[in-house]
């Protein structure tokens, strides 16, 4: 939630030297540096004259805080999608107050966030999804949009934040499960901007109430298994949808996080133990959404089980509107923030993704079978198939992963696993036992394409206590977060990804590099001189993209906390401006900036503006503001913007 009491920011000209960097490296943590943590800002491997990056001409935005939204200079924006925009072209304009789950079901969902652009081959059909990917169509394509949460407050009239917690209505808890979940949505560029295509055939919505299959090695197992299927191999639904990832043969990937809340019951109610601590674990309370009141299966007193069958990874085929969605179960049970692959063909397909939480692991897939580009109805089946790691970041840069496999180490039945269904669905457990680090918050994880090293996004964790640093999370109470590098063994392009062994660096940490407290003081760039100018810091990193060029594209979820925006940080990942940030958009107050997307040409950003005017005591009747249509009969609305270029060049140069 957004902070209404922010720190004063110090928004003093950074005048970085080597003073200033022995001071932040020195301060932050002994852990990291006399204890033998990797090095700060090191680079990606043999790469060091590489000049990716320096074509980041755009004129830099100032940091801000108000209700609008802000883009560089030559630069445009499309409003492409808001909350209640219909996906077919029936009768109707969007009004809140006469909502119900039916129309929902046809409209565009509620906090928008990871984005998948997929384009269109008008050659290709349903099935052909690689062949739509290969034909990197700019122009058309199907934007694939999450919906993570909803929040009736701001949504229907009548409730204030706290009321809407334990007192929504029926009719109102109907629509937010409509409101959950995944839209897919077919647009175009015309001659004005970017629009989306009313009423196409691809255009579907994903929600709580969508028939979903479960496969992997848990499918079937009696944790999953409830009164309404007795089998545990079929769910309705996915909620907490947050980042996601994409696959070349043309599915898309959403990951389910915060599905804990979605769910109410007193855990210590629940007659298993093991049932009992996993819901702890999870957040589930009797203080929670009153959701189970409307729709059983989220009481844990009516189905202990269902929330077993939720924090997966769910795969779908956008192309072909009929196919039933899949939860993976082979990617791990967790608050997934998404994961996002690594695909060479002959190899293995490797996936990345984080458990957003503090003190949670950064985890990796290795499939059991080879990627085989052309091949559909083989590589659909690599994500069903292969062994789930979590990572072990030691002092002095080394790493490995840490293979997540019933009976071997610690994962046996005297520690209370029976099968592999059990080390899936209690990961964290079992990544806790392995050894695995502890992370400040795991976030995205994305590979860059150009440099074909990894990148991991850890947000924050003002739980980590003084003492309690690690050489891969160096600051107590870490309030601004950091990145860190992940190095597999090679070279550019050639990186073994399916190696268990890594080094890593610190790419950079967030914060403020003026700072005088070392908690928040940041360190960015090679601290040249004029590497990065005043509004060049950022803090809580989140999201991740690569632009075509490999520059470096982080959205944050925080700064609101130290005076000014979230937004959206351009930056190389070698060469001399490595790490060296460039501010170039800004969110309206009180929302996140979330999965940010180009096309395959660079010439469109995607970007989702969650949560606008998220601030304490505004409400429906009562808003801090109207973003996006500053009318005063519509809310504030979560919404999708295209942001491109005015001459249609490649955003960024």
């Amino acid at each position: 939630m957004t902070d209404n009491n922010p720190k004063a920011p110090d928004t003093a000209p950074y005048d970085p030297s080597r003073r200033t960097l022995l001071k932040t490296l020195g301060t932050v943590t002994a852990a990291a540096a006399a204890s033998g943590g990797a090095s700060l800002l090191t680079g990606c491997g043999a790469d060091k004259t590489s000049a990716t990056g320096q074509n980041l001409a755009f004129a830099e935005i100032p940091h801000r805080l108000d209700h609008r939204h802000h883009i560089p200079d030559g630069y445009a924006t499309d409003l492409l999608l808001r909350w209640g925009d219909p996906l077919d072209a029936f009768a109707g304009s969007f009004a809140p107050e006469k909502l119900d789950a039916g129309e929902q079901s046809r409209r565009f969902g509620y906090n928008n966030d990871f984005i998948a652009f997929l384009p269109l081959d008008p050659e290709a059909g349903p099935g052909e999804g690689d062949k739509h990917c290969l034909s990197r169509n700019s122009e058309r394509g199907l934007l694939c949009v999450n919906h993570e949460y909803t929040q009736p407050h701001l949504m229907f009239a009548g409730y204030t934040e706290a009321s809407s917690i334990r007192g929504t209505s029926d009719q109102h808890i109907a629509v937010e499960q409509q409101a959950c979940g995944h839209s897919v949505v077919e647009i175009e560029r015309a001659a004005d901007g970017w629009q989306p295509v009313v009423g196409s055939t691809y255009n579907r919505r994903i929600s709580l109430t969508t028939a979903m299959d479960i496969v992997g090695a848990a499918a079937g197992d009696s944790r999953l298994q409830t009164n309404e299927d007795p089998s545990g191999t079929r769910v309705f639904g996915t909620v907490g949808n947050c980042a996601g990832g994409k696959t070349p043969w043309g599915t898309v990937l959403i990951a389910e996080e915060g599905f804990g809340g979605a769910f109410q019951g007193d855990p210590d109610n629940v007659a298993d133990e093991v049932e009992a601590r996993n819901h702890h674990a999870f957040g589930i309370s009797p203080d929670n959404r009153n959701w189970g009141d409307y729709d059983r299966r989220f009481d844990i007193a009516v189905e202990p089980n269902e929330p077993n069958r939720f924090g997966w990874m769910v795969e779908y085929d956008p192309y072909d509107p009929q196919s039933t969605p899949r939860k993976l179960t082979a990617l791990g049970r967790f608050e997934h923030e998404g994961f996002t692959l690594v695909s060479k063909p002959g190899q293995p397909i490797v996936a990345y993704g984080g458990d957003d939480d503090e003190h949670q692991f950064v985890y990796r897939f290795v499939s059991s079978g080879i990627y085989r580009p052309g091949e559909n109805p083989h590589n659909r089946n690599l994500l069903s198939e292969g062994t789930l790691y979590a990572g072990q970041f030691r002092e002095g840069g080394a790493g490995t992963w840490l293979p997540l496999l019933f009976g071997r180490g610690p994962l046996t039945p005297e520690n209370g696993f029976r099968n592999q269904a059990d080390v899936l669905i209690d990961c964290r457990r079992a990544a806790k036992l392995l050894g695995a680090t502890p992370m400040d918050r795991p976030e995205d994880v994305e590979t860059n394409p150009v440099n074909d090293c990894t990148y991991v996004m850890l947000t924050k964790n003002k739980k980590r206590a003084p003492g309690d640093e690690n050489a891969a999370n160096p600051r107590a109470r870490n309030s601004t977060g950091h990145v860190l590098e992940i190095v597999p063994p090679g070279r550019s392009g050639a990186r073994d990804h399916v190696s268990d062994t890594f080094h890593w660096n610190t790419f950079l940490l967030g914060g403020n590099p003026n700072a005088e407290e070392p908690e928040v003081r940041g360190a960015y760039g090679q601290q040249i001189p004029g590497t990065i100018s005043a509004n060049g810091w950022f803090a809580n990193p989140d999201n991740v993209a690569f632009d075509p060029k490999g520059n470096m594209w982080i959205a944050t979820d925080g700064c609101e906390s130290f005076g000014f925006h979230d937004g959206l940080w351009a930056m190389a990942t070698e060469g001399e401006l490595r790490a060296a940030p460039k501010h170039f958009f800004g969110c309206p107050q009180g929302a996140e900036i979330c999965g940010p997307e180009f096309t395959p040409d660079g010439t469109t950003l995607f970007v989702s503006v969650q949560h606008p005017a998220d601030v304490r005591r505004s409400t429906f009747d009562n808003p801090l503001h109207r973003w996006p249509d500053n009318d005063p009969g519509l809310p504030p609305r979560p919404s999708v913007l295209a942001i491109r270029r005015k001459d249609g060049g490649v955003v960024g140069s």
